[in-house]
């Protein structure tokens, strides 16, 4: 290489998913049927409303122009109703909803306008592992907190209080949690609102997860005060199917958004019209429309659920999301080859825990981004390996 890269890019890696992906790309060009039960891309296509806005407003020679970068106000306007009906969350559509292209990049957005170099960002462990690598990339340093099984997957906040915070700028929650499924509670966003306010810390919660096979929809900024001090990302990726779409929001008092805009005005240049009608769309789905994709989903569930006791890993059926979290037997001495092991033998790829962190590492994540027949494939083929006289 005759330039050399920026340094900030020798603290961060190649998204595990995107060197697994490959992996998984070159064996089925040479003939391998690998089922990927790794990443929660939502296969089920987005409601027929959803699409046919897009068709109606992209057939219009008016709409492929630039677009604000707030996102149009009828937009702003079906959040906010959105978070109304189901978080009983009053937001201002004027200036307390920022559109963005994905909930991924406004994490990158919110810790330009907030994380200095040196600043410290508390992430947890385990925890979708682009907290850790943007706030390296905008030269913050990750401080991590531990989520436990024993203790919920919920943060130790007087663990937390004992240790040194002054350098703390920005906190990272994410309930429902991606990995583990752990809910949260309206009672534990009052506890971390609480602990933010009292060390001045800019409370951020990502919250996708909220629809998938859950019934009881809580926001951190339902809590009293928490626009004070606190921002909640959302996405209509996992509630919508509509990953690929990247439609997101921000959500917080006014003057965070106003700082978030400076950065993101300098990153894109709006989205494309007929996107966010169809996103307007999307967000008035009926609620018989999520029970029916739940439907599909508590069935799969059942066959993962299956998966993991085949495997001999203990889960907790309690958890909510995309995914299904077990721990895996103390018998199996590393885990990451283990799930190696699978996917060459079976041609089955199963996540890792270690890569969400250290408290991962005894974990793995099977994803319900399969049908019911691919599903019930790598059960089998998975059972055959195991199992292989029966």
């Amino acid at each position: 290489m005759i330039v050399k890269p920026a340094d900030r890019t020798a603290n961060v890696q190649e998204y595990y998913f995107s060197q697994k992906l490959a992996q998984i790309e070159r064996m089925r060009r040479e003939g391998s049927d690998v089922i990927n039960l790794g990443i929660g891309s939502p296969d089920q296509p987005p409601s027929g409303n959803t699409i046919s806005a897009l068709i109606d407003e992209a057939n219009k020679p008016s709409s492929h122009g630039y677009q604000s970068y707030t996102g149009i106000p009828a937009l702003r306007k079906a959040f906010s109703d959105w978070y109304g009906k189901y978080f009983h969350v009053t937001l201002n559509p004027d200036n307390e909803i920022l559109l963005l292209m994905g909930s991924k990049e406004g994490i990158m957005h919110i810790s330009m306008a907030f994380v200095n170099p040196g600043d410290e960002v508390l992430i947890p462990d385990p925890g979708y592992p682009t907290y850790s690598s943007v706030t390296n990339l905008v030269g913050g340093i990750v401080k991590k907190y531990n989520l436990t099984e024993e203790k919920g997957w919920f943060p130790d906040l007087q663990s937390l209080e004992r240790s040194d915070l002054r350098k703390v700028k920005l906190m990272w929650v994410n309930y429902p949690h991606m990995p583990t499924g752990a809910k949260g509670s309206i009672d534990l966003f009052e506890k971390l609102v609480a602990f933010a306010s009292k060390h001045k810390i800019l409370l951020c919660n990502d919250n996708p997860y909220s629809f998938i096979l859950n019934n009881k929809y809580n926001s951190l900024l339902a809590v009293d005060g928490a626009k004070e001090i606190a921002l909640e990302l959302n996405s209509l990726s996992k509630s919508h199917n509509m990953a690929g779409w990247r439609i997101g929001m921000v959500a917080g008092h006014s003057d965070y958004i106003k700082t978030i805009l400076k950065v993101k005005s300098n990153m894109d240049s709006g989205m494309f019209l007929a996107m966010q009608r169809a996103a307007i769309e999307a967000l008035k789905n009926p609620e018989s429309w999520n029970g029916l994709i739940n439907s599909i989903y508590s069935k799969r569930r059942k066959i993962v659920e299956e998966i993991m006791e085949l495997l001999k890993c203990r889960f907790d059926k309690s958890q909510v999301g995309l995914f299904v979290w077990g721990r895996i037997p103390e018998e199996i001495p590393d885990c990451e080859s283990y799930i190696e092991e699978i996917l060459v033998k079976c041609l089955v790829f199963i996540t890792p825990g270690f890569i969400f962190g250290k408290n991962g590492e005894r974990y793995i994540r099977i994803s319900l981004c399969a049908t019911e027949e691919k599903l019930n494939d790598a059960k089998n083929r998975i059972k055959n390996f195991l199992l292989p006289n029966k």
